[in-house]
């Protein structure tokens, strides 16, 4: 379907009227120029969280368990702060330093996202501070 330029530009001034910075001292401030989460309606985008701790901004455990556990301990902060939670998510992107760890990750990503959503987990080279995993979420709230 093509929008005219009026059109076009109503529907983009809509969007930015229910656009909304999610941020929560629950969970690791950002490390650049970006913010935990974006709302545009019911709609919760989160940025990718790492295994840092949201006090000290230090790198939590060692192991790939223990790092992801404080991934979704980060991940549930920004979705509680915009009124959304694992069980309102309908997609997720995971990314592992090692897909080695695989198994071990999916065991703690499957005892906090029990409804499922849509995911897509990927090996890349090199995450930020050389943590072993990343994960970020699509959620809906009930607005």
């Amino acid at each position: 379907m093509h929008l005219g330029r009026k059109a076009l530009k109503f529907y983009h001034k809509q969007e930015e009227s229910t656009m909304k910075k999610i941020a929560t001292d629950k969970a690791p401030a950002a490390i650049g120029p970006y913010s935990q989460a974006m709302q545009v309606g019911n709609m919760v985008y989160t940025s990718g969280q790492i295994p840092l701790d949201p006090a000290t901004g230090e790198i939590v455990g060692a192991s790939i368990t223990e790092q992801a556990e404080r991934v979704m301990q980060n991940l549930a902060a920004v979705l509680d702060a915009a009124g959304a939670s694992f069980e309102s998510a309908v997609k997720t992107t995971c990314f592992l330093a090692d897909m080695a760890d695989f198994a071990a990750f999916n065991e703690v990503y499957g005892r906090y996202f029990t409804s499922n959503p849509a995911r897509s987990c990927v090996a890349v080279k090199t995450l930020p501070k050389n943590v072993l995993v990343e994960v970020e979420v699509i959620a809906v709230t009930a607005e």
